[in-house]
C-alpha cells in the first residue's frame, strides 16, 4: 500500500509541477479540468447515479469547466463569486456536519447532484483564477492545505485524545487540527519572509493576507482557512460513510480517488481568493 501510494504520488506531481510551471496557463487548465471531471463523476457514484449517469455529470462538469475558460472566467471572475461560494461552503458545510452522516441520504438527490457538482465547477475556476495570479500564490495554497493535512496526521497520531467528529471521521482529533494549523502557521511565517527578500512573480496568500488584514486579522484568515480545508475533508467522509464507501473511487492506486485527494482544497481555494480581497 505505502509503495502504490508513493508511486502515484511521484507520477502526479510529475503530471502537475511541469503544467504548473509551463509558460502558458493552458496545461495546468487542461490537467485540473480533467481531475475535477473525474471527481464529477467519483460524486455521481457516491450518490446514487448509474455508472451512464455518473459519467454524464463527470461530462457535465467537464463542459462547465471547458465553457469558463473559453469564456475567460478564471480571468475576470468577480470578487462575488468568491464570497458567494465561502458563504456556501461555512452555512452548508457546518449545517451538514452538525446533522451528521443519517441526514444526507434524506435530502432530494437531485440537490446532492447540484450541490456536488456546482461545488467542484467552483473550485476549478478559482484553482485557474490562482494559477493567474501567480505561482507562488497556488503553490502557498496548496502548501497551507497540505503542510496541515500532513501535520495534523502525525500530530493527531502522536498527541490525539480528543475524537473531532466520532461519527464522521474517528481517526480525527482536535489535537490534530491543533498541529495542522501550528504548522501552517509556522510555514505562513516562513513564507512571508521568503517573500519579502526574493524577487518572486506574486506574492504568496500568507503575504497577500498580511497587506490586506495585517497581522493579526491574517493570523484569523490562515486559521480559518486550515479550518475550512478539515471541513472541506469532514464532508466527503460524512458523503461517504452515508453512502458505505471507503473510497470515492480506485482511480489513485494507494490514494483512492480524485474526491479523496482534493476535498480539502474545494472550499480553501475560493474562500482564499475571498479573503485576499478584503
Amino acid at each position: 500500500m505505502l509503495r502504490e501510494r508513493i508511486i502515484t504520488a511521484v507520477v502526479l506531481l510529475a503530471l502537475l509541477l511541469p503544467a504548473l510551471f509551463a509558460d502558458s496557463a493552458w496545461p495546468f487548465a487542461v490537467l485540473t479540468l480533467v481531475l475535477i471531471a473525474a471527481a464529477g463523476w467519483e460524486w455521481g457514484r457516491l450518490n446514487g447515479a448509474g455508472s451512464q449517469l455518473a459519467l454524464a455529470m463527470g461530462a457535465v462538469v467537464g463542459i462547465g469547466c471547458t465553457a469558463a475558460l473559453i469564456a475567460g472566467w478564471p480571468q475576470h471572475a468577480p470578487a462575488a463569486a468568491w464570497w458567494m461560494a465561502t458563504l456556501v461552503w461555512v452555512a452548508g458545510g457546518f449545517y451538514a456536519l452538525r446533522a451528521g452522516p443519517p441526514a444526507w441520504p434524506r435530502l432530494p438527490l437531485g440537490a446532492r447532484w447540484v450541490l456536488g457538482l456546482v461545488a467542484l465547477w467552483a473550485a476549478w475556476l478559482a484553482i485557474g483564477h490562482a494559477r493567474l495570479v501567480g505561482i507562488n500564490f497556488i503553490l502557498s495554497v496548496f502548501c497551507l492545505v497540505w503542510v496541515a493535512d500532513i501535520a495534523a496526521y502525525f500530530g493527531g497520531r502522536a498527541l490525539g485524545r480528543r475524537k473531532l467528529a466520532l461519527s464522521i471521521s474517528p481517526g480525527k482529533s482536535w489535537e490534530g487540527v491543533w498541529c495542522g494549523m501550528a504548522a501552517v502557521m509556522v510555514v505562513g511565517v516562513l513564507w512571508a519572509a521568503a517573500d519579502s527578500r526574493m524577487s518572486l512573480d506574486s506574492p504568496s496568500v500568507f503575504t497577500s493576507l498580511w497587506q490586506s488584514l495585517g497581522v493579526f486579522g491574517a493570523g484569523l484568515a490562515v486559521a480559518a482557512l486550515v479550518g475550512m480545508g478539515v471541513v472541506g475533508d469532514l464532508l466527503e467522509s460524512l458523503v461517504k460513510r452515508a453512502c458505505g464507501a471507503k473510497d470515492s473511487s480506485g482511480l489513485l492506486p494507494g490514494h483512492g480517488g480524485v474526491l479523496d485527494r482534493v476535498d480539502a482544497l474545494l472550499p480553501v481555494f475560493p474562500i482564499a481568493l475571498a479573503l485576499t480581497r478584503l
